[in-house]
């Protein structure tokens, strides 16, 4: 073959192989976030007089996980948020010193890439899984503490705008609940417990 020929042959195959489309492959992703919860509720001590309903707070944390082919994927969420339990209007008030929950999830996500994955997209998604939850409530006077790790589970959903292929926007709402041993005994008997809220936010979604 001349050399003519060979130039000619690998020009043709490096052009096919740039126009040629773009396989559709797995994304990493990274998203610190801002957020609030809102409808949380609780009776950490079983009396019947304490069923406390606590205002929005804010949260904060962030999302690593990965996308195969864009479809089926896991992540890890981590959420904190501060003074959780505290209560500053209405009848009833309470104001615990030292007060935050922490949540940190395993989840699966089944996302759809509209647009593709690469570029300008949008990726709706549904995820949820299990992890634990942290919650913590002192008084100043150490009168009142509650300190629990318990089981948990959450159950969500949301969208990702990309504007490049390596950045876009989130947004992300989601439900928190934990889990409790209903026969404290040898077997392990989980059900659900008074814990509970819902959390949304917003945050910067890195790929690659």
């Amino acid at each position: 073959m001349s050399v003519r020929k060979s130039i000619i042959i690998a020009s043709l195959v490096l052009l096919g192989s740039i126009a040629a489309p773009r396989q559709a492959s797995a994304d990493w992703l990274f998203t610190p976030f801002v957020g609030w919860n809102w409808s949380g509720a609780a009776n950490f001590v079983n009396l019947t007089d304490f069923d406390d309903k606590f205002e929005q707070r804010v949260d904060f944390g962030f999302g690593f996980g990965w996308m195969g082919a864009g479809v089926v994927g896991w992540e890890v969420d981590l959420g904190f948020s501060p003074n959780f339990f505290e209560n500053t209007s209405g009848s009833g008030n309470f104001g615990f010193g030292d007060s935050n929950v922490t949540t940190l999830m395993g989840n699966v996500v089944l996302g759809v890439p509209i647009g593709g994955q690469h570029g300008v997209g949008f990726r709706p998604y549904a995820s949820g899984g299990v992890g634990l939850i942290k919650s913590r409530i002192g008084d100043a006077g150490d009168l009142f503490h509650v300190d629990t790790n318990d089981f948990g589970f959450n159950l969500g959903g949301g969208a990702m705008l990309f504007f490049t292929d390596h950045f876009g926007l989130r947004g992300d709402i989601r439900y928190f609940r934990s889990l409790q041993d209903n026969n404290p005994d040898n077997d392990l008997d989980l059900g659900f417990s008074d814990f509970r809220f819902w959390r949304g936010y917003a945050g910067a979604t890195i790929r690659w």
